[in-house]
Formats: C-alpha cells, structure tokens, sequence
C-alpha cells in the first residue's frame, strides 16, 4: 500500500459530514487491515504474473491509466475538482515524478528477484520517512526508532546473504532496484509531509501520484522497453485488472475511507503484515523458496516496520 497515505491526516480531508474518529481500531477495523494488507502483498505475485506476457514498465504504465481513470470518475462523483491552478499542482508534478520513477524501479526489479524479496524490499521505505523527516523535517528518531531502524539495516543484510539455492547472477540488480523504488517511495511521502500534508484533498494526492506519473512510466517504457506485449491471456487481463482496479484503486479507496474513521498511527502498524502476506504469497503460488536468511530478515524489517510506525493515537475530530 501507498506510504504516502499515511500522510493524509483528518484534518486534511474535506468531507461534507463531521464525524468522531475512534480512539482504537476495533474488529472490524482490524479485519479490514488484515484484508488490505492482504491484497498488497499478494500484489507482488500478480505483478509476476502479467510480465509472463507484458513488458514489466508498460505493466505499470496500464496499471497507472486505468487506476486514474477510476480516481478522475470518482473525484468527479464527490463534486471534487480534478487539479489545483496554483502552486499545489506543481508540488502534484513532483510527487508524480517520484511515484513513477518509484513504479518503473518496482516493476523493472521483479524481472530480476523474486516477488518474496522484493515485497520485503519496498516496505524499506518507512525507514526512509523516518531518516529523512529527522534530517529535513524536524522530527527527531527516538530510542524505539533508532532501534527498529537498525533492525531493518540489518533484515536487509541478512536477506542479501541468504540468496536461495537456484538464484540467478542478476538476482542483486533486482533487489538494489527494489530498494531504490523504497527510496522514491519514501522520497514522496517526504515530500507530501512537506508541502501537501494539511493543504489538499486526500483525493488529490492519490490523483497527483497516479495522473503525473503516466507520463514518466510511458516514456520509460519508450526508451526501455523495444516490445510491449508478447502475449495476452485471462491471467494476464485477470492480474492487470488486479493491480489497477482492486491495488491501485479500491485498496487506496478503502485506505482513504478508513483514516476518517481510525486514527493513521494504529492503522499504519498494519504495514508490517504486508511484507509478510508478500513473502507467503511468494513462496506457496509461485514456490519461491524461503531461505532462513529471508525468514529472519523479514522477521527483522516487520518488527522495525512495527516500531517505526507505531504512536498512541488520541482521539480526534475529522472533517
């Protein structure tokens, strides 16, 4: 799931009704977290499956057309204008720029390493928010942060030593491009803290990510990609309506939905489940194997996702 929605605060969001956030997240709070994070990580498994036939960047290039085209429709449905005439839209072009290069990273990397690895790769990028927001932003790491920081350095370590058994030569180049979509990732909830965060609609930060990045994706695909499709069957229409319609655009829908309701600090401890639904997923649909170096490293990202992610929320008013 997006990072950068843990960055829409209540206060940031203009409904027309004012409602009461609960102070924790209950059953069904709690069911529907295990249910996003499911699809998040299972995610990685569908974006495997479209490259079979597909050029993996022109995968993401569909996934962000067909994703926008359902946020243009339902902006429009709640009476939301599509873009901004001031500053704020050019801040929506940044954070597009970083949300493509981001996508391109992703998808070119689950070529070259497993959908298991790359699913515990990406969700490095909290620790980017939380080294960047110290250095940038002000806010300073404390004890727990620091630890879980160290966690997942070392999760990473441990991950990159423990490659399987029949693991391809170009298997680094995949990880390292995991890793640097974490890092774009990051880069964007950074810049969303900085100068969105409080300023704009959720909406419009979920459309400036998706919309602007189109045309990075595409010209990406351009200058990399010389063959587009290779072949078209229902499993590579099934995981591309996946990755766009259920991912990219339900999944976030439901996100917005429930950081009106629940306090983001206990929702965005749940992230710890998706790398590990990744992993899972990996292992018993496309029998990855699972090394004890992946196992442990996960173990070590997931408890430092827990620990930087984790605040005591107080109850609050969202409008």
């Amino acid at each position: 799931m997006r990072d950068s929605w843990y960055t829409m605060t209540s206060q940031a969001a203009k409904d027309r009704s004012v409602f009461v956030i609960k102070d924790r997240v209950d059953v069904t709070g709690f069911a529907i977290m295990v249910v996003l994070t499911l699809l998040w990580g299972f995610n990685y498994v569908m974006i495997k499956y479209s490259t079979l036939g597909l050029s993996p960047v022109f995968t993401s290039f569909l996934r962000s057309v067909i994703a926008s085209v359902l946020g243009i429709i339902y902006c429009l449905s709640i009476k939301e204008p599509l873009f901004h005439r001031d500053i704020r839209l050019l801040h929506g072009c940044v954070i597009g720029l970083f949300f493509g290069l981001e996508f391109v990273c992703l998808y070119l990397g689950m070529i070259y390493t497993s959908a298991a690895r790359a699913a515990v790769f990406v969700y490095l990028s909290p620790f980017v928010v939380g080294l960047g927001a110290h250095w940038f932003l002000g806010e300073r790491l404390d004890l727990v942060k620091t630890i879980s920081l160290v966690l997942a350095f070392f999760g990473v370590y441990l991950i990159f030593a423990g490659k399987p058994a029949l693991h391809s030569k170009s298997m680094w180049l995949g990880d390292v491009l995991e890793i640097v979509a974490a890092i774009f990732w990051g880069l964007a909830t950074l810049y969303i803290k900085k100068y969105l965060a409080g300023r704009v609609h959720p909406i419009h930060t979920f459309l400036y990510q998706l919309v602007f990045s189109i045309p990075v994706i595409f010209i990406c695909a351009v200058v990399m990609e010389p063959q587009w499709v290779r072949k078209v069957d229902h499993v590579i229409v099934v995981s591309i309506l996946y990755q766009s319609v259920i991912v990219a655009f339900a999944s976030y829908l439901v996100w917005f939905k429930m950081i009106h309701v629940y306090p983001v600090g206990r929702l965005s401890v749940f992230t710890f489940l998706a790398p590990i639904f990744g992993v899972l997923s990996g292992v018993f649909f496309l029998h990855e194997q699972a090394t004890a170096g992946l196992l442990i490293g996960l173990c070590c990202v997931c408890a430092g996702i827990y620990g930087t992610n984790y605040a005591k929320a107080k109850p609050a008013v969202a409008y």
